[in-house]
């Protein structure tokens, strides 16, 4: 957070309270979570509720949007009032069980280890305090789906929702009714890491492979049984964990039609596990460390390209099952612990962390165009009149000398705004650059689309989409270093990750990779 005197932060609250005082007299009463400001004089009102404090500054959502004030110069009243003696930093936490109540607690520890403090917990909250005895942050960790997270943000019930999937575009329409974007900019996102689910069949079950298109036609009701899928005639049994886990819902909201009405949900990990292995005809997905006693599936697609859990192509996000584990922090108006905090959550000390946890941390590693041969294999073998054999040539001639690495920005279709992730990643490269780490280097950020539309168009889409990514970088460095060399390109549809033959694989072929030369 920068922080701001108090002239300026008086001249935002008398701005903005000038420009929608007389609405504002006549708000609706208050609610529980509500508070209102009255200015020294007495002459102007705001009414909204608390989005953030830092000891000093309260952050007030109101009818039309934030307001930052100085606490000490106007009169706050309302349950939700901060005190003005005896302040105890407080982070609320909720979301995903196994980030809120796996996690966030080990990552606190770490924290707490590094900073020099004690912990506690009782219940659902851990206690941070100083060598003297003073509490230096509070916080409140609440387990729920990724869902009721995001509406927790929204009621501003929760400082910091922890979430395996992005907000859908209704959760984004409830949140710009009450003034809070959930296309957040990349400050207010921090990927956590990156978990999976995999296909997962009983031992008994001879099938390893199972293209995508089945996954889907299977989970979308439109499957019944494993000869629809060039396997033996058996009824087909879907199991998947429980309806509100955000992994189940990020995977659902990928088919192309409604979900069976078939499909077994399961309180926990184990017993789908168990299910899955009781039942030669069950098929299900688990998360990538629960698999237990199934046996895990390869996916194929029909162009022949595998997809597994690897843990490159988790950081890549290649594998087309990647689940992201997101904190999207509602303010930036925090205690100066809680942006401490909130920045070691981005440090290699938490990484490994985040490691030790089994999902796949947020260090940047290297892919040698080397190491990618089934993915250029089938660029050579796809080739034709949209890419031809000499595009290829001059494709990999560029990239050849070069290291892709595993940040990677994604697109909607035929859009240029990045997800959540990209948004995390974007700021991870920019920190990257602005602390050297690519000193003395060039940095190619190269476009590629999918397959669908005409070979130029998407190549100048690709080039576009590279442009984007350029811009959103140099606007969050300010000043490219003078020893880094930054430049663009697109590729169009050459060099598919995926088939395009479903909506899933066109949407992780539309991407911005970054490659790192000398």
């Amino acid at each position: 957070m920068t922080p701001h005197g108090p002239s300026v932060r008086q001249g935002i609250w008398q701005t903005a309270a000038k420009g929608f005082a007389a609405v504002l007299l006549l708000a609706s009463p208050l609610s529980a979570q509500e508070v209102t400001i009255t200015s020294q004089g007495g002459d102007l009102q705001l009414t909204g509720r608390v989005a953030g404090f830092d000891g000093t500054y309260l952050e007030i959502e109101g009818p039309h949007g934030p307001v930052i004030v100085d606490l000490a110069r106007v009169t706050c009243a309302g349950a939700a009032c901060p005190p003005q003696q005896g302040y105890v930093p407080t982070l609320r936490m909720s979301g995903e069980p196994v980030l809120s109540g796996f996690l966030l607690p080990a990552l606190l520890e770490g924290f707490a280890a590094d900073r020099g403090l004690s912990l506690s917990r009782a219940d659902d909250a851990i206690t941070l305090t100083t060598a003297d005895g003073t509490v230096a942050l509070h916080v409140v960790l609440t387990q729920t789906g990724s869902a009721e997270a995001f509406a927790d943000l929204i009621t501003f019930a929760t400082d910091v929702a922890l979430t395996l999937r992005e907000p859908s575009p209704d959760e984004r329409a409830r949140a710009a009714a009450v003034g809070l974007s959930l296309t957040a900019p990349a400050d207010g996102v921090i990927l956590l890491g990156n978990d999976a689910l995999v296909p997962v069949v009983s031992p008994r079950n001879p099938v390893r492979t199972l293209a995508p298109a089945d996954l889907i036609a299977a989970y979308a009701g439109q499957v019944a049984d494993w000869a629809a899928m060039g396997q033996t005639d058996t009824p087909l049994t879907l199991h998947l964990g429980l309806a509100d886990s955000g992994a189940v819902e990020a995977f659902l909201a990928q088919l192309d039609a409604p979900p069976a009405t078939t499909i077994v949900h399961h309180p926990t990990a184990a017993a789908l596990a168990l299910a899955v292995a009781d039942d030669p005809g069950a098929l299900g997905l688990a998360t990538l460390a629960d698999a237990g006693v199934a046996q895990t599936v390869t996916l194929r697609d029909a162009c022949g390209l595998t997809a597994s859990p690897r843990s490159v192509d988790l950081h890549t996000q290649d594998y087309p099952l990647t689940m992201p584990a997101f904190a999207l922090v509602r303010s930036a108006v925090q205690p100066a612990i809680v942006v401490d905090l909130l920045g070691w959550l981005r440090s290699p000390a938490a990484a490994a962390i985040v490691r030790r946890s089994g999902l796949a941390d947020r260090t940047v590693v290297p892919v040698p165009l080397n190491d990618q041969g089934e993915r250029i294999a089938h660029a050579i073998d796809i080739a034709g009149p949209q890419t031809s054999l000499t595009d290829l040539q001059a494709t990999i001639a560029q990239l050849r000398a070069r290291s892709r690495l595993s940040l990677t920005f994604r697109f909607a279709e035929g859009a240029l705004a990045l997800d959540a992730a990209s948004a995390a990643n974007l700021r991870r490269l920019a920190l990257d650059i602005r602390d050297g780490v690519h000193g003395g280097r060039d940095i190619l950020l190269a476009g590629f689309t999918d397959g669908a539309g005409e070979a130029q168009a998407n190549r100048d889409l690709s080039a576009a989409r590279a442009l984007a990514v350029e811009a959103a970088l140099l606007d969050l460095l300010g000043t490219l270093p003078a020893d880094v060399d930054l430049g663009t390109v697109g590729y169009g549809e050459a060099m598919p990750i995926a088939c395009d033959d479903i909506a899933w694989g066109r949407r992780m072929n539309r991407r911005v990779e970054v490659w790192i030369g000398d």
